[in-house]
């Protein structure tokens, strides 16, 4: 029987357990305390167990650290240590955990997706097949006009397919950018991926990312973009709005060497307006440093922010 990734700070835990009814009990503290409860609790994730196991051993490997120290009664400081590094551990592996299970939960979209895809073309091939038939039945009694009429039926088979070929592509080049659909058009929101902190200078990745824009862009003549700028609360609110116009004004010219027209990308920083999350935390601050871009839909403007 394959054994539990879990055990060994089980075991240890439950001999802290019982040594505790002892006179001679093993040192504790809060912060070992508060560990352990934090082990438990990750212990109760199933996700931690099925997408964290390397994590999750180093975590168990370094409470079972602590509580050794614990149980030799060595000093306060050195638990404490040895807690904390526990906790960072067992921090470690639930945010793994997290992350990859959010990243199953977003390819199995993605299959769905795929699928809905091909059931909509096969019931497109269909009625194409059974339009087919009846041409050919309406041929049987005038062979001229279901001549004339199937080349019309070509041409525009041909236009619909080319129609449909653009159509899809857009579809998954936004897909892979996960675009969202809003009242204002088709917005892209990246994170803070393309800057470094406090720069306006599109990192090697950033200008990869901006690359994939400018394919959407070039494909599709007939939309724009609204390049939008923000930033979280620190640093004082001038400097945020110069960075994050800055930073829009920074993807506007890589588009622009990418061979996309300066007329059909517009820029506005809005500094720390608009924020997304609170900035009470270095998660949600970073999710305010962002840079939004706002897809116009065919040959129409970008509705400005209310």
């Amino acid at each position: 029987m394959k054994k539990s990734i879990f055990q060994p700070a089980a075991l240890v835990l439950a001999l802290a357990a019982a040594l505790g009814a002892c006179s001679s009990a093993p040192t504790t503290t809060s912060l070992l305390d508060q560990t352990r409860g934090d082990y438990m609790a990750a212990q109760n994730n199933p996700a931690v167990a099925q997408y964290a196991q390397a994590e999750w051993r180093q975590a168990t490997a370094a409470l079972d650290r602590a509580n050794e120290a614990a149980a030799r009664k060595e000093n306060a400081a050195e638990v404490d240590k040895l807690a904390y590094l526990a906790k960072q551990r067992i921090g470690v592996a639930q945010e793994v955990a997290k992350q990859k299970g959010a990243e199953a939960s977003v390819a199995d979209a993605a299959r769905q997706r795929d699928q809905l895809r091909l059931d909509a073309r096969t019931a497109e091939a269909d009625r194409a097949k059974r339009g087919a038939e009846q041409a050919q039945a309406e041929a049987e009694a005038a062979k001229a006009q279901a001549d004339a009429a199937r080349m019309a039926a070509e041409q525009q088979a041909g236009a619909t397919r080319e129609a449909q070929a653009k159509a899809d592509a857009l579809a998954a080049q936004l897909a892979e950018l996960q675009a969202k659909q809003t009242e204002r058009g088709i917005v892209i929101t990246f994170g803070d991926v393309l800057f470094n902190t406090d720069q306006a200078v599109l990192t090697e990745g950033g200008q990869r990312t901006i690359r994939k824009l400018a394919d959407v862009l070039q494909q599709n003549p007939d939309r724009s973009v609204m390049v939008e700028g923000f930033t979280d609360s620190t640093g004082t609110s001038s400097h945020n709005l110069e960075l994050s116009q800055r930073r829009a004004e920074a993807v506007r010219s890589a588009l622009m060497a990418m061979g996309v027209a300066g007329t059909r990308v517009a820029t506005r920083g809005y500094g720390e307006a608009y924020p997304v999350a609170g900035n009470d935390s270095a998660g949600n601050r970073q999710l305010n440093r962002r840079v939004e871009i706002v897809l116009s839909e065919a040959g129409r403007p970008v509705t400005s922010r209310q």
